[in-house]
C-alpha cells in the first residue's frame, strides 16, 4: 500500500489514530485524533501529546520489542475525562513511505460509556439484591419467630402474619416494577403508533386515584382544554405514566391539600420540533431540592428512602416514566423549589 493510499485509509476510521516513528515522534495523525487532541500533532513527540506512563510504556514495548500492546487508561482533556482502550502495534519499514523506519500505530478507542454502563448494572444489580434482602430478612426472622417463641402466641401470631404481608407485598410491587421496567426498555425503540384520547386518560388515572387521595385529604384538580386530545401512543403505558405521577403527588404532597392536573397545548415545542400537548401535574409538597432534580428518574434513587418505602414506594416509578415518555418520543420535565411544591411536567408530540 503506497503511502497516500494508507493515509486515507487511516483517515476513514472513525477512531482517533496516531502514526508514531521510531522516534517517538508523530509522523501523522487522522481527523478523529484532531479532533480529539486539537491541531498541530504531527512532529510532536508522543509523550507530550499523551502522558500516561502505562501507556507511554506500550508505546516504547512497540517500538524496542516490535509486540502489540493493549492499555486501558484514563484522559484527561481540558474539562473532558474519558476512559480509552489503546491499541499501540508494531509497524514495519515503509521505505519512501509513511514510517521510512518502522514505528508503530496507536489506536485510541473511547470507551467511557461501555464502562459507564458497567457500572450502572453492577450498581442496579446491587440495588435488587439490597431493596429484595430488606423484606426477605424480615420474612425469615417472623418465620422463624412463629415457629418457636410465638407458635403459641396468638396476639403476636397475628402482628407478625400483618407485617409479613406488608414485606410480601412490598416484594411483588419490586417485582412488578422490574418486569415493566424491563418491558418498557425493550420497547422503547419501537414507536406506538395507535391513537389515544389523553383527556380520558387523565380523566380515568384520577378517578382509579380518588380513594387515594380522599385517605390523605387531598383534593384532585383537573384543569385545561376541554375536549379530546390525542396522541399516538399505547394506552396502558400512558395510564401507567399519570397514575404514577398524579399518587407520587399525592402521597409525596402535602396532606389536606390540592393536587392539580393541568391539560393544555403548546404551539411549538422546540425539544420535540413541533407542535405538542403539555401535562402538568403539581403538588403543594414541601418541594424538591436542586441538587436531587436532575437524579429523580435513576433507578432506585429517592430523595427520602424512609418516607419512600413507609409510602410504599419501589423507587423504580419515575424511571419507567421517563423511559414510556422517552418511547413515545416526548419529554419529562421536573421544575420543584423547597417549600413550593413541585411540578412534573409531560410533553407529548401532538398526532
Amino acid at each position: 500500500m503506497n503511502k497516500s493510499s494508507t493515509i486515507a485509509a487511516l483517515g476513514a476510521v472513525p477512531f482517533p489514530i496516531l502514526l508514531v516513528g521510531k522516534d517517538e515522534k508523530i509522523v501523522y495523525a487522522n481527523p478523529s485524533a484532531l479532533g480529539l487532541f486539537g491541531e498541530g500533532l504531527t512532529g510532536r513527540t508522543f509523550v507530550t501529546v499523551i502522558r500516561k506512563p502505562a501507556i507511554n510504556f506500550a508505546l516504547d514495548e512497540a517500538l524496542r520489542q516490535e509486540r502489540e500492546e493493549r492499555v486501558r487508561d484514563r484522559l484527561s482533556l481540558g474539562a473532558r475525562e474519558m476512559s480509552v482502550r489503546v491499541t499501540v502495534s508494531p509497524m514495519p519499514a515503509e521505505p519512501g513511505g509513511t514510517l521510512p523506519h518502522g514505528g508503530a500505530l496507536v489506536v485510541i478507542e473511547d470507551i467511557t460509556a461501555l464502562e459507564e454502563a458497567e457500572a450502572q448494572r453492577r450498581d442496579f444489580v446491587a440495588n435488587v439484591s439490597h431493596e429484595l434482602r430488606t423484606p426477605l430478612t424480615a420474612l425469615s426472622g417472623f418465620i422463624e419467630t412463629l415457629l418457636h417463641a410465638a407458635k403459641d402466641d396468638p396476639v403476636a401470631r397475628t402482628r407478625f402474619l400483618s407485617i409479613m404481608e406488608r414485606e410480601a407485598a412490598r416484594m411483588n410491587r419490586l417485582v412488578g416494577d422490574l418486569l415493566s421496567l424491563s418491558r418498557v426498555e425493550s420497547e422503547e425503540r419501537r414507536r406506538p403508533t395507535e391513537k389515544v384520547d389523553i383527556s380520558a386518560v387523565l380523566n380515568g388515572a384520577i378517578q382509579a386515584l380518588a380513594p387515594v387521595a380522599e385517605a390523605r385529604n387531598v383534593t384532585l384538580l383537573r384543569d385545561g382544554e376541554p375536549g379530546p386530545k390525542r396522541v399516538s401512543g399505547d394506552p396502558d403505558q400512558l395510564t401507567q405514566v399519570f397514575s404514577n405521577l398524579i399518587e407520587n403527588a399525592i402521597k409525596y404532597g402535602a396532606r389536606d391539600a390540592q393536587v392539580r392536573v393541568t391539560l393544555g397545548s403548546v404551539e411549538h415545542e422546540p425539544t420535540l420540533r413541533g407542535p405538542a400537548l403539555r401535562v402538568v401535574v403539581a403538588d403543594q409538597g414541601d418541594g424538591i431540592e436542586a441538587i436531587h432534580l436532575p437524579r429523580l428518574t435513576e433507578r432506585f434513587y429517592r430523595v427520602d428512602t424512609h418516607r419512600s418505602r413507609e409510602q410504599g414506594g419501589t423507587g423504580l416509578g419515575l424511571a419507567i416514566v421517563k423511559h414510556i415518555v422517552s418511547r413515545h418520543r416526548g419529554r419529562l420535565k421536573v421544575e420543584s423549589e423547597k417549600g413550593k411544591g413541585s411540578r412534573f411536567i409531560v410533553y407529548l408530540p401532538l398526532a
